[in-house]
């Protein structure tokens, strides 16, 4: 068969992995949300993994930052919002994979956009920010670091500190509040 073409996919072998890895964390983290109040008990690697489970799925909203504030009066501040912010933003890992793997589900969104922007322009400190700043979209800033191939571990470092530092702050907030209870 002479003029048959041959099909190629329209994403690497790489693209393909990440796009199942996301899913995959995602798929993951949406069967344990349902027992997230479970791993409280176990201390600031209970924190680490709600806080990693909630961050892991993308566009949907699983409050993780409340059991950091929950837990601010039992746990040190510190401590507690680097356990949380180094299980959120690896968490977040499953949306810039799934950016990296290029899916077009909300790059047509002006959230999506905005957040490409950004972080073209500024990089690591565009995550930073839309990281440390109560976001509900950073999982939009994380496929738009993926999808324009930012190093993976400049986003996770960004990640990681912008979230370590609100969850720092959100625990003295708990902490502040359990005293009028």
């Amino acid at each position: 068969m002479a003029g048959r073409k041959k099909y190629t996919f329209p994403f690497t072998k790489q693209d393909a992995l990440s796009l199942i890895f996301a899913l995959a964390i995602t798929a993951v983290a949406l069967f344990l949300s349902t027992k997230i109040s479970a791993f409280s008990e176990y201390g600031y690697a209970g924190v680490f993994l709600i806080s990693l489970i909630s961050s892991a799925t993308v566009l949907i909203p699983v409050p993780g930052f409340a059991v950091v504030i929950a837990l601010a009066a039992a746990l040190d501040p510190i401590l507690l919002g680097v356990a949380a912010g180094l299980g959120s933003g690896l968490g977040e890992l499953s949306g810039y994979f799934l950016g990296y793997a290029g899916h077009d589900a909300v790059t047509a969104t002006k959230t999506f956009r905005s957040h490409k922007k950004q972080i073209e322009k500024y990089g690591a400190p565009a995550i930073f920010a839309l990281a440390f700043i109560p976001n509900p979209l950073f999982d939009v800033a994380g496929i738009a670091a993926g999808s324009i191939k930012m190093k993976w571990w400049k986003f996770l470092l960004a990640t990681c500190a912008g979230k370590v530092l609100r969850f720092i702050l959100l625990a003295y907030l708990g902490l502040w509040a359990s005293g009028w209870f």
